[in-house]
This record gives C-alpha cells, sequence and structure tokens, in this order.
C-alpha cells in the first residue's frame, strides 16, 4: 500500500520532500521501516528501508531514511513510492475504506441491480472523491459520498450506488454541435 510519493532532495542530510497519500507526519511515527518503489534507486521489495523521522514542512513531508546522509544518496530515491505491506496497515473505523480496496469492486445500481462497471480509479478535486467506474463506453464519475454509495462490501469486491437524477448524463460525452452551435 502506498503512503506517500517522494519528490525533491530536501537539504544536505539526505532528506526528501515527499506528497503524502494517508495522512500527516503522525502517521508514520509507529512505522520503523517501509520500502521504496518506482525510482532507479529505490530496492523494492527486496529490502526494507529503515524510517529514520517523518515531519511537516509547508504542507509537505520530509523523509529521513537510514543510511541515506546525503544528497548524492538521496537523488536515486526521487519519485519513489513509499510502501508498506497490506497487513501492516492501520485498522480504519467502521465505514472507512482505503483506496486500494475498492479499485476492482464492481459497480451496481441498487434500484435496478444494472451493472455500472468496475472501480478503475479515483480523481480528487476538492469535493468529495470520485470513483472512476469503467464498463460500457465512457468512464463514468460518481462521488464517494455515502449518500450515493449506499452498500460498500470490500470482501464482496461490490458497491451498491443510489445515483442522482441525471448523473449518468452529466458523464456521457457531448454530442457534436452543429454549425450553428445547436445540437
Amino acid at each position: 500500500m502506498a503512503l506517500a510519493v517522494l519528490g525533491r532532495v530536501w537539504g544536505r542530510r539526505g532528506e526528501l520532500i515527499a506528497t503524502s497519500l494517508s495522512g500527516g507526519a503522525e502517521r508514520f511515527a509507529e512505522l520503523e521501516e517501509v520500502y521504496l518503489f518506482g525510482a532507479p534507486g529505490a530496492p523494492g521489495e527486496r529490502h526494507p528501508v529503515g524510517l529514520e523521522s517523518v515531519w511537516e514542512h509547508r504542507g509537505a513531508l520530509v523523509f529521513k531514511f537510514r543510511g541515506v546522509d546525503s544528497i548524492s544518496e538521496a537523488e536515486p530515491l526521487e519519485g519513489a513510492e513509499v510502501r508498506i505491506p497490506a497487513e501492516a496497515r492501520r485498522k480504519l473505523p467502521e465505514g472507512e475504506y482505503f483506496q486500494s480496496d475498492l479499485i476492482g469492486c464492481e459497480v451496481v445500481e441498487q434500484a435496478s441491480g444494472e451493472r455500472l462497471g468496475v472501480v478503475a480509479g479515483w480523481q480528487e478535486y476538492g469535493g468529495p472523491p470520485l470513483l472512476e467506474v469503467h464498463g460500457e463506453g465512457e468512464p463514468l464519475l460518481i462521488p464517494f459520498a455515502r449518500s450515493i454509495c449506499v452498500e460498500i462490501d470490500v470482501a464482496g469486491r461490490r458497491i451498491a450506488v443510489d445515483l442522482p437524477e441525471g448523473l449518468k448524463e452529466l458523464n456521457a460525452p457531448a454530442r457534436p454541435k452543429n454549425r450553428r452551435g445547436r445540437e
């Protein structure tokens, strides 16, 4: 499970700025080691990397790894994902879900049972996150809100939704207009 994505080197002691995917610095206080994936110098799952410290700086996180003590040692890690095994994830309160657990879930309309597709990703624009559902035709964007996603069964890989009237039409591709700009 990805917790953060490392950015550029920060400072001279081998720290790296990162974008968090799972909360603030306090989230990392309980972790002693992590796995780094996706960058040329990232060891992947071959061996864990010790986590020396994590702190916040101007809305971003700063990571310091054990054994990474200079700019030249940190640069190969730029762009790496900071991950932990699924079994090391913290327990969530009832009714909360990890985004990664919802990817691949089948989405159906609660009232009709119509299959809308499968959750393929997320989009965030400042409001509630949007489930990106791939099925027939264009992807359908569904707000991840309790009033819409009314039944979530992670173990059964299924999400039942009660779509607001007109939501499907909002997601439909625009029809081409004639030369006068009318449909």
